[in-house]
């Protein structure tokens, strides 16, 4: 199950709206066909696998990180496609939430002889997969924020000098956590002082994630690296329902997708922002600020992870904060997040934090 887990991790990213799974099938002791789910979706890992299996996997043992599906979609169901190829026991690591499998699939490979198993590294399962289960559970993409700061939380100085805080390892580390996610989000404050790409480079990747940014009155540049590039990677703009029709249809002959989004204040609304972005399909998000979208989502209880890099500098108290206002008064009211890992990287430090249980 450790080997199809990270297989399916290869498909990270490059999946949504479908989770990213991964499957072994072993037969006498011998692993004879792998899979994992294809860029789009599909095919399934399971098809995959069984496909590189070919004739030898009746009487086989399978081991998959999501339940097979046991509805007709696009494809027919990898619960039936196990049942036909004569499998003898399926190892399920977690099971599905999506109403139309949720325990269904499991019960047809019962019904048909199979035995299975379920529960194999299932906290690692869900790990993997938490921004499918959040998309099927909360309608929303999985949040994970990542702020790179000076050591005293500053991301640039007071005129505005940010390049480059954190040294080249962090940087690159930075390219790899976007190949993994669905998209990479910043605020419009961002993307007009900054002109980003938000492109994954560096790493030898044939893929993008798609690029979202958050703007209630499309005020960014037309000539910027977002515009000229909407064509070749695509660019989601999360706008208000007053944005000028006039930008809206500039953007959309740029090649961008646009979601008009609910305001709340003279900001978007992050919660709905969130919901339009799962409707469109996105599972996993990686948020690279700025400050001020940073503390809406925090603010509103969004963000499921939290990747701080931190570099040994001090700017002092005139630079930019990493989390804009959150209007606290006590300190009980502060969110809290549980720290999940913490490891040196080149000259800075990377920590990895968690939405705290209870």
């Amino acid at each position: 199950m450790a080997l199809a887990l990270s297989l399916g991790r290869r498909g990270q990213g490059r999946t949504w709206p479908n989770p990213a799974v991964g499957c072994v099938v072993v037969k006498e002791g011998r692993i004879i066909g792998r899979g994992w789910t294809q860029p789009g979706g599909r095919p399934h890992a399971e098809t995959e696998a069984l496909f590189q299996a070919r004739a030898t996997v009746k009487g086989a043992d399978v081991y998959v990180t999501l339940e097979p599906c046991a509805h007709q979609g696009e494809t027919p169901p990898c619960a039936q496609a196990l049942i036909d190829a004569g499998v003898a026991k399926v190892y399920v690591a977690t099971l599905d939430s999506d109403p139309r499998v949720s325990g269904k699939g499991c019960e047809m490979l019962r019904a048909a002889g199979i035995e299975v198993e379920i529960g194999l590294l299932e906290d690692e399962a869900l790990a993997d997969n938490a921004g499918f289960f959040a998309r099927v559970d909360l309608g929303r993409p999985f949040v994970t924020l990542k702020l790179a700061s000076s050591f005293d939380g500053r991301i640039a100085t007071a005129t505005g000098e940010s390049k480059w805080i954190t040294g080249p390892a962090a940087r690159r580390y930075v390219h790899a956590l976007r190949a993994r996610h669905d998209a990479v989000m910043v605020g419009g404050g961002t993307a007009r002082k900054d002109d980003p790409s938000l492109t994954v480079r560096d790493l030898g990747v044939d893929w993008q994630p798609a690029r979202v940014v958050i703007s209630r009155r499309l005020d960014l540049p037309l000539m910027s690296k977002l515009a000229r590039t909407a064509q070749d990677v695509p660019v989601i703009l999360c706008h208000g329902k007053d944005a000028d029709p006039a930008l809206v249809q500039t953007w959309r002959d740029l090649g961008a997708d646009l979601l008009p989004c609910a305001a709340s204040g003279s900001q978007l609304d992050p919660g709905d922002v969130l919901r339009q972005l799962g409707t469109y399909g996105l599972t996993r998000l990686f948020c690279e600020g700025g400050s001020a979208l940073a503390a809406s989502l925090i603010e509103a209880d969004l963000v499921d992870e939290l990747i701080g890099f931190t570099a040994g500098l001090a700017i002092g108290a005139e630079g930019l904060p990493s989390i804009g206002a959150l209007g606290l008064s006590h300190l009980q009211n502060a969110p809290r997040y549980a720290l999940k890992s913490c490891r040196s990287l080149g000259p800075d430090t990377v920590q990895v934090w968690r939405r705290a249980q209870g």
